[in-house]
């Protein structure tokens, strides 16, 4: 019995410093900003303004369009995946994550090429004695930024969809086609309904991200959306409080556009827990017809990636014009990029800064993981709804809480000192954001591994630490390494907390650098596609690497 007590003991005492760093790197920061922007006259001059009334409703739609663009792509692939059996189907899931190599901002650049007004489409339809067409003007910018984030988010809904698909058992399906219900009120009436939990769980994420999404706005001159306003008012936080109200207001949205959508899609549906099982339901097509599913995987894909094609194209092209393709190619773009003073430097940056925040991320995502899946202590579900939290919470309320933190808090600001060394600030800032990530990954894995080993090491005289060391941690290494494969390069390529916090041109990560080379006129462009480029390698070989070791659980780490 005191064995057991001391046991639990050390267990709990481990918990309380992980709780710990959550309650200060985590909720303080989304406090310091709900504390200093929660003024009640900012928070009327917010909505009294037509401007920032504007912004929010025009964000509010940006979240709207991308979740509905995402889910008319994603709902036809999970249920051509989930109902017929083709060649290459095995492939589809890697197809899928394509769009995820790079963020929506950089592959902004690639857009611009392919719509803008001397564009690929613009030649092509003058090519063809038609008129051009201006894309990016008015409401075309708008849409624009809608279809890049969606093209970039739409895996994390179709792979919650897919598993959400995969739990249905196939013979309510048959039983109402044999009462002579036709597909569509199949999908209307039994479908939709059971898989309402897997349209939140990836739904959710994309309206929260897009409704707060910064980077991809800012690329295409969109100034008039909240996330672009906030970052615009950075300059001014010491002597306006208007930006601290405004992301506020971002908050109260997010938290309401989430509460909205668990009301109308969280609840599970009346039959949700009886499982279904794919390989039985799955129908084998035949004839030329057993290709049609893969090539639309290939056609959508290929639709995605057409940003990615664009930026790879003019990190080589010498003059790229109001022609189709390149009228000349060079490498002397990757050339200027490497002797550029911006890019060795943030190289090593965003690898400093990324390998410190992978290290945080998954110290804590193992801890968290095993006290709440192998421990089960008592009050273990806070540190797991801890560690979502960064899901459903914008990216830039939390750099802002960092900022904020950085600049009136004494003993935070000599800890981060954002002016003269911000390693420690955006490693933490990543690490935090990424979390979720490892938590989900390393929980999977203890999930599937049997406790029989663990329970007989521990009947041999092991403690709780020697088996965590000797056994647990060995079986599962795997889904460690994938979640800190992920909180890496997604750190490499983190958007808000890097155009946020990164003050100074010697301190900037990738993503920075990227943002300012492309603000340069002239050849500025071509730089920043071929810093670009390498980004899109790095992640995605680590998103190929992951889709490999985890196959189609690679789902289970984009939910909230």
């Amino acid at each position: 019995m005191n064995r057991f007590l001391l046991r639990t003991f050390l267990r709990y005492l481990v918990a309380l410093p992980v709780l710990g760093f959550l309650v200060i790197f985590l909720l303080y920061p989304i406090y310091a900003v709900v504390a200093g922007g929660a003024d009640i006259t900012m928070i009327g001059e917010v909505f009294k303004s037509s401007l920032y009334r504007e912004g929010l409703v025009n964000a509010l739609l940006i979240a709207l369009g991308t979740t509905l663009i995402s889910f008319i792509i994603s709902l036809p692939l999970a249920l051509l995946y989930n109902r017929f059996e083709f060649p290459g189907k095995e492939v589809c899931n890697l197809l899928i994550m394509a769009p995820m190599i790079l963020p929506p901002f950089v592959g902004a650049l690639g857009f611009q090429q392919l719509l803008g007004y001397y564009g690929v489409f613009n030649a092509a339809l003058t090519g063809l004695g038609f008129e051009r067409i201006n894309f990016l003007a008015g409401e075309g910018r708008f849409w624009a930024v809608c279809a890049i984030e969606a093209l970039h988010l739409y895996p994390v809904l179709y792979l919650n969809l897919v598993t959400s698909l995969a739990n249905v058992d196939p013979a309510l399906h048959e039983a109402a086609r044999n009462l002579g219900a036709g597909w569509f009120t199949r999908l209307r009436r039994i479908t939709l309904p059971l898989i309402r939990p897997g349209i939140f769980a990836g739904g959710s994420i994309i309206l929260i991200w897009s409704f707060t999404e910064l980077g991809t706005p800012l690329m295409f001159g969109f100034t008039n959306v909240t996330p672009v306003q906030v970052f615009f008012g950075i300059t001014e936080l010491e002597r306006n409080a208007m930006p601290l109200a405004l992301t506020v207001v971002m908050l109260a949205g997010s938290s309401l556009l989430y509460i909205v959508g668990r009301l109308l899609l969280g609840r599970p549906g009346a039959a949700s827990a009886v499982k279904g099982t794919l390989g039985a339901s799955a129908e084998r097509l035949a004839g030329g017809c057993r290709f049609l599913p893969l090539l639309l995987f290939g056609l959508v894909t290929f639709a995605a990636v057409l940003p990615h094609i664009s930026l790879i194209l003019l990190a080589f092209s010498g003059d790229w014009y109001n022609t189709v393709l390149p009228s000349s190619y060079t490498f002397l773009n990757f050339e200027n990029a490497l002797s550029d003073s911006l890019v060795i430097p943030s190289i090593i940056n965003s690898l400093q800064y990324s390998f410190t925040a992978m290290l945080l991320a998954v110290l804590l995502g193992v801890l968290i993981s095993v006290i709440v899946v192998r421990w089960k202590l008592r009050g273990g579900w806070i540190l797991d709804a801890l560690s979502m939290l960064p899901l459903a919470v914008p990216g830039i309320v939390m750099a802002f809480g960092f900022l904020v933190l950085s600049y009136r808090n004494p003993v935070l600001n000599t800890l981060f000192d954002v002016e003269n060394n911000p390693l420690l600030l955006l490693a933490v800032a990543y690490a935090v954001r990424r979390l979720p990530y490892v938590v989900r990954s390393v929980s999977s894995g203890l999930e599937q591994t049997p406790e029989e080993l663990e329970l007989a090491a521990r009947n041999l005289g092991a403690g709780s630490f020697t088996v965590l060391k000797r056994i647990t941690l060995p079986l599962i290494l795997a889904n460690v390494i994938v979640g800190g494969l992920f909180a890496f390069s997604f750190s490499m390529l983190e958007v808000s907390d890097s155009l946020i916090l990164a003050q100074k041109s010697e301190f900037y990560p990738i993503t920075k650098a990227i943002y300012d080379l492309s603000q340069i006129n002239g050849s500025g462009t071509f730089i920043a596609c071929a810093f670009g480029v390498w980004s899109m390698l790095f992640l995605g070989s680590t998103i190929a690497l992951a889709g490999a070791v985890l196959g189609r659980k690679i789902g289970a780490i984009f939910r909230l």
